[in-house]
């Protein structure tokens, strides 16, 4: 185990919620929940000032709503956060060529290993740059640990929660963990934490004290050696650059179950063809499909074929699919459907007699035929408009949606780099109104001339010369339990299509 705290995790604050308050001033310091908005969507992420009204992640949004009624409730917008990610992953790949992302907004980065930092003083120098460059190019906030070992660096970044840094020092893990409750221990969950609350051990300390015997006979082999392990702050595990991807999928849940077979079967091949989407934008082809079903009593059924070779071609996607699902009984309705692939390659051997059946199909498709039965003849589409995505209307500007219905959509009117705009109302057919692409969370600087420029000096933009100077981080602090949110009251709720302007 080394021992310099070179290992760093970084943590984005609340990252879907605060990509959102980034971009709408008007929900700045106000309580954000993002999620799924139907009476069965969850929680996805939460803003600081909602998590004061007990709002969290993986909650039902139902439960959600209740306590925290005033709340701005917005879709998720993963384009948006996969690119702002992405940004962030730049500048941790700027410090090491050891880069681990866990998820969109969370990684370990070897310092060590790219030459940044070999002792405390320079990690905290190689932390503290980093979250200033983090707010320079997105306007966001992350929280950083610093330890030798990957599990003490995210045991500390979530001490520093939010906005701040926390370094353990060589030789105080085994005093920092001793107080604190087994909950924070990797593999520890409620039922584990139970189990050993039931034997009498709460703390880390307790944990250690109990032997590595008495956990093995407590929770097993593997997990009791590896949880006496850590409460002895021992973690081997490395970074690893790159995480191999085991599976792609997509999954869509219901508000409504649904009954009709013919529409579960056009769900079925339409998360197919989202699958593939994803499959090939990751450059991988797959040999097994996977059918996921979730019935209206909430028992899951989970088929799957494997194929000859690696497949990215949506028609077999489909067709196997569609296979699966002839096995599985949805009489009673369906809450959920998924399409996923394993097995995966970066290269493809197609099943040319699979390929050939799914390319008649498709053309069979095009022909003209009968007409479809009346009942499942598509009426006029009404346009959607998910509460939070950006609009742009031809004579007011760029806005977002403030939420939909009867007819009707709100827009507030402002851009990440305005005051908080004006709310106006439409009809959801208006002409005007059209989606739009989300706009920089960092607005741009042009380049500024000097009264004093000489013709022909270089001009110098004012971000290139305030890079420097970004926000600083002075030392190491340790996280300070959350300040209480400022009432949400006043936040306009996004499913009221009515909502006055303030």
């Amino acid at each position: 185990m080394r021992t310099a705290p070179t290992i760093l995790h970084l943590d984005m604050d609340a990252f879907f919620a605060s990509v959102e308050q980034a971009s709408k001033p008007s929900l700045r310091g106000k309580a954000v929940v993002v999620g799924g908005l139907g009476p069965r969507g969850v929680v996805a992420t939460a803003s600081y000032e909602a998590r004061v009204f007990g709002v969290h992640s993986a909650m039902p949004m139902g439960q959600a709503r209740r306590l925290a009624p005033n709340a701005a409730y917005l879709v998720p917008r993963f384009e948006l956060y996969r690119s702002i990610s992405e940004q962030v992953m730049r500048l941790l790949r700027a410090l090491s060529p050891l880069v681990e992302p866990l998820s969109l907004d969370e990684a370990f980065v070897d310092l060590e290993a790219g030459g940044t930092a070999w002792d405390a003083e320079s990690a905290r120098l190689a932390g503290a740059k980093l979250r200033a460059d983090i707010r320079a190019v997105t306007g966001l906030t992350g929280s950083v640990g610093l330890a030798a070992s990957k599990m003490l660096a995210k045991i500390a970044s979530e001490e520093a929660k939010p906005d701040g840094m926390v370094l353990i020092d060589p030789g105080t893990e085994r005093a920092m963990l001793g107080p604190k409750s087994v909950r924070i221990l990797p593999g520890v969950g409620p039922a584990t934490g139970d189990h050993l609350r039931r034997a009498g051990i709460t703390t880390v300390e307790e944990l250690a004290e109990a032997g590595e015997d008495e956990l093995v006979r407590l929770l097993g082999k593997a997990h009791g050696h590896a949880l006496y392990a850590m409460a002895l702050a021992r973690d081997e595990r490395s970074v690893v650059a790159e995480r191999e991807t085991k599976s792609v999928s997509v999954e869509d849940t219901y508000d409504v179950d649904i009954h009709d077979r013919v529409r579960v079967g056009v769900e079925v091949g339409r998360l197919a063809d989202r699958c593939v989407r994803r499959l090939r934008g990751s450059g991988l082809s797959g040999r097994t499909i996977v059918l996921k079903v979730r019935r209206y009593d909430f028992s899951t059924l989970t088929r799957s074929e494997t194929l000859r070779g690696p497949t990215d071609d949506p028609a077999v996607v489909r067709e196997a699919a569609a296979r699966l699902l002839d096995s599985v009984d949805t009489t009673g309705g369906v809450r959920l459907l998924g399409v996923g692939v394993s097995g995966l390659a970066d290269y493809t051997q197609e099943d040319l007699f699979a390929q050939a059946a799914g390319q008649r199909v498709e053309e069979l498709a095009e022909e003209p035929g009968d007409e479809p039965a009346e009942e499942h003849r598509p009426g006029p589409v009404e346009r959607r408009w998910p509460s939070g995505h950006d609009v742009r209307h031809a004579e007011l500007g760029h806005g977002w949606v403030q939420g939909s219905g009867l007819g009707r959509v709100t827009v507030r009117f402002e851009t990440p780099y305005s005051e908080p705009g004006r709310v106006r109302t439409f009809p959801v057919d208006d002409p005007q109104l059209s989606p739009a692409d989300p706009l920089p969370l960092v607005e741009a600087t042009p380049p500024v001339a000097s009264a004093s420029r000489r013709p022909g000096e270089d001009e110098v933009t004012a971000a290139s010369a305030g890079a420097g100077a970004a926000e600083p981080s002075a030392g190491v602090e340790a996280a300070s339990p959350d300040a209480a949110a400022p009432s949400a009251a006043g936040v306009a709720e996004p499913g009221s299509a009515g909502a006055a302007a303030p």
